[in-house]
């Protein structure tokens, strides 16, 4: 299984995103902010707390996503950052 080592936060809630495969690329988190699990994103200094967890990404309360997610995203993704 694949699992992400490394999440650098950017701006504009955008994670740098590398795994242990070699993929990497920009996960846009901003579709996934929605729904109430993730509302704390919001506040910049805690979206900044993220880091490799669990073969995914988490913050400190839990809320993650796995590599997947973010993998699937990265690959599919149309938008240039």
């Amino acid at each position: 299984m694949d699992k992400i080592i490394k999440a650098t936060p950017l701006k504009d809630y955008l994670i740098q995103i590398q795994t242990s495969s070699g993929v990497e690329g920009i996960f846009d988190v901003k579709p996934y902010m929605t729904g109430s699990a993730f509302r704390e994103l919001v506040d910049e200094r805690y979206f900044a707390l993220v880091k490799p967890a669990h073969h995914g990404i988490a913050w400190p309360n839990e809320q993650d996503f796995s590599a997947d997610t973010i993998i699937w995203d990265i690959q599919h993704s149309i938008k240039e950052y």
